[in-house]
């Protein structure tokens, strides 16, 4: 007996999932964003893991670090640039960052009691210059919506839409994919 949900293509039977990962994304039948967040921070969490000794070893300057993060784990996250967030995971991507950060910056020593403590959001801040990963999708959302609001004639906007004109030239294909 055939599950009512599967589809039949040929000689092959797909059958309904919940969810699956497609590209490096997880997509969910509800399209839920959090789930993509969820994956993309165990990514980041992943790539965290695999470079935490050098973050953490005194023998490479704070900038060595910060470059490593910013080359090896932040393009992980960059995934999410283009979804609109929720306060809840807004605070999930500061909450990942601030921990990375706290690892390259390490610990300060109280001047008043003389005790280590760790960084609060704050200094963790100040020391950072970058912005921080928030702040970045939430200005490239702000740019998508600039950009979509351009008139039609601006070369951004027809860039953003993706109408070519013309013919195409004689070493491509006359087939596109569609047309198989």
């Amino acid at each position: 007996m055939q599950d009512e949900f599967s589809v039949r293509i040929d000689n092959s039977t797909f059958e309904r999932t919940e969810e699956f990962k497609y590209l490096g994304t997880t997509l969910t039948n509800q399209n839920s964003i959090a789930e993509k967040i969820k994956s993309r921070l165990m990514s980041g969490g992943a790539c965290y893991h695999s470079v935490q000794n050098l973050l953490f070893s005194r023998l490479l300057s704070k900038n060595l670090k910060i470059k490593t993060y910013r080359a090896i784990i932040l393009p992980v996250l960059y995934g999410c640039e283009t979804w609109s967030l929720t306060l809840r995971e807004e605070r999930k991507l500061r909450v990942f960052e601030n921990m990375v950060l706290r690892r390259i910056f390490g610990p300060r020593k109280d001047e008043v009691t003389g005790e280590w403590r760790r960084l609060r959001n704050e200094e963790l801040n100040d020391l950072y210059s970058s912005s921080n990963i928030v702040r970045v999708i939430k200005s490239r959302m702000r740019w998508a919506g600039h950009v979509a609001r351009m008139g039609e004639e601006r070369g951004m906007h027809r860039v953003l839409v993706g109408k070519p004109e013309g013919k195409r030239p004689l070493w491509r294909p006359r087939r596109r994919w569609v047309d198989r």
